[in-house]
């Protein structure tokens, strides 16, 4: 279903409040160098740290400033399925494509318990949901067989943003899943081997500041030209590998800083990269023309 480059995309600050002139400028800089749709208020997003109004207002300013010209999903994790249930209920009256869940974190409920949490989501109507494994954050795996098991019962669980660092997983889903069922990296670093066992694209951090190169790796990907995806993954490996040298997303949005696209600014509990990292990005980016 959902197939080719989404950018998560930050969400700027300004002196504490949402930078909304800096994010209107960000969607146009993905949508002219080609990326396919933008993942609002996700990780990347600093979605924890905004409230039920700022959330809505993140989604609502991605959907004008898109004004179709890209799919907007919408993230709506939370370890409540009262709260992802109200935040899906908001971002889907405003028109979202889809919404991107990550299992509850901190809780680590069973299989069951993250089975019931997505259909109670799922059932709000038909708004295209997509699973987010991402273990390393959440403490809890969807595994392969409830994923089977929700796209099996739910039809508007379409794809998964697979986040778990594993080919051998990404082999199994696919082996599990329908063919139309799409499977996302969520890992930039990932990407050229997922797409070559069966993904059909990425969720992108690096997209936020290379939008039109990480569009050409995985459109050459798409096409079956993976010497062509092979290369730019090498050549811009340096830089994925740097934008982790912190907490995603503090060396993105540092990086979009040092571009002078948006306000060096976070919120807490995240706060501005270190005096050494920062250098070493600022280098990084140097090296790629990006200052």
């Amino acid at each position: 279903m959902f197939t080719g480059t989404y950018t998560a995309i930050v969400t700027p600050f300004k002196n504490g409040q949402l930078d909304e002139a800096a994010f209107r400028k960000l969607v146009d800089f993905q949508i002219e160098n080609g990326v396919n749709g933008i993942v609002a208020v996700g990780t990347t997003g600093e979605a924890a740290t905004l409230d039920y109004d700022e959330n809505m207002r993140v989604v609502e300013l991605a959907l004008e400033q898109a004004n179709g010209r890209c799919e907007i999903i919408a993230g709506t994790t939370s370890n409540s399925t009262h709260k992802a249930v109200e935040l899906t209920k908001g971002v889907a009256k405003l028109g979202a494509n889809a919404v991107l869940v990550a299992s509850p974190y901190y809780n680590k409920p069973t299989q069951e318990g993250i089975y019931r949490h997505y259909r109670a989501i799922s059932e709000i109507g038909p708004t295209k949901l997509v699973l987010y494994n991402i273990p390393s954050r959440t403490a809890s795996e969807i595994k392969v067989e409830t994923c089977a098991r929700l796209v099996q019962d739910c039809k508007n669980i379409v794809s998964i943003k697979e986040a778990g660092g594993s080919t051998e997983r990404v082999a199994l889903l696919r082996n599990a899943l329908p063919k139309e069922f799409t499977i996302l990296s969520g890992d930039d670093a990932m990407t050229v081997p997922f797409m070559a066992i069966g993904a059909s694209g990425v969720v992108s951090v690096a997209s936020n500041i290379v939008p039109k190169e990480i569009s050409e790796l995985i459109n050459a990907a798409l096409k079956g030209r993976f010497d062509t995806a092979g290369e730019l993954h090498l050549k811009y490996f340096p830089l994925l590998q740097d934008l982790f040298i912190e907490s995603n997303p503090i060396p993105v949005k540092t990086a979009l800083f040092l571009m002078g696209m948006i306000e060096n600014e976070f919120r807490l509990p995240l706060c501005e990269i270190g005096k050494a990292n920062l250098e070493k990005l600022r280098t990084t980016l140097a090296h790629f023309k990006l200052l």
